[in-house]
């Protein structure tokens, strides 16, 4: 039997890269799969590819109306939702002498308050059913520490992992198992723009940093999207029963705690 056979998954960021290699792991443990995203064309092609598993939703993390939406339509099509995944995200840099309050107020908007209320959506849904669930919040080594360029971002991250203990302690009670995953550097698409930023304020050649980085990782190269499946399918599993408010390194051993 697979791991998650006969669960329904809402995935938010699920278009591409992590949150799209979570629901295509899912698929394959047994688990229907809601695709959300706010790039809805890219997400309903994928769904199309991944078959009848899978429906995309239209989500914009900064919009409750579209959180409560995406919510409502998967639970129409699937009938429930028993793990929620908040992988949706961005990234940003910049030097502390030049962060804008609007790139502050995005960041947090998308990566913390995203995170809370479509957390607090989907919790409403599964206290109203009564058979618990599980909720696996995507922090990153970022908030762990900080970084001297990556100020608001590792903010957003640190709250993401205090959120997660909250949310965690309260939620239990219910059923609810809320838990996150800290990866560490991932290799993707996004990490152009990343290396692009570091070769400007650290004087860099363009691909050095992204090398250096992935030199410095104790397993010996950045991280991909599938090295962090393995963590997502477990906390949505019932082996999982016992974990709760944690957020676990997935990170080549850059970080321990």
């Amino acid at each position: 039997m697979r791991r998650l056979e006969g669960k329904t998954a809402l995935i938010t960021g699920a278009a591409r890269g992590i949150g799209l290699a979570f629901a295509e792991t899912y698929i394959r443990e047994g688990a229907r799969v809601v695709l959300a995203d706010i790039d809805t064309p890219l997400a309903h092609a994928e769904a199309a590819r991944l078959g009848d598993a899978a429906i995309a939703v239209e989500m914009d993390v900064t919009r409750q109306d579209s959180i409560d939406g995406a919510v409502a339509e998967a639970v129409a099509h699937f009938g429930q939702i028993d793990i929620l995944i908040n992988n949706a995200a961005i990234f940003s840099a910049a030097p502390i002498s030049e962060i804008t309050r609007d790139a502050y107020a995005r960041c947090f908007d998308i990566n913390v308050a995203g995170t809370l209320f479509t957390l607090q959506a989907v919790a409403k849904h599964m206290i109203a059913r009564g058979q618990g669930g599980k909720i696996i919040n995507m922090a990153s080594q970022a908030g762990r520490r900080g970084e001297a360029l990556v100020a608001v971002y590792c903010a957003t991250k640190a709250a993401v992992i205090s959120l997660t203990q909250s949310a965690g302690l309260d939620l239990i009670r219910h059923g609810i198992n809320v838990n996150a995953i800290a990866p560490g550097v991932v290799d993707g698409a996004h990490w152009d723009g990343v290396d692009a930023f570091f070769a400007k304020y650290e004087n860099k050649a363009p691909g050095q940093k992204k090398r250096e980085v992935g030199d410095a990782v104790p397993f010996g190269r950045m991280g991909v999207a599938q090295d962090l499946t393995g963590m997502a399918v477990f906390l949505a599993t019932s082996e999982a029963d016992y974990i709760v408010a944690q957020t676990y390194n997935v990170d080549g051993g850059q970080w321990m705690s």
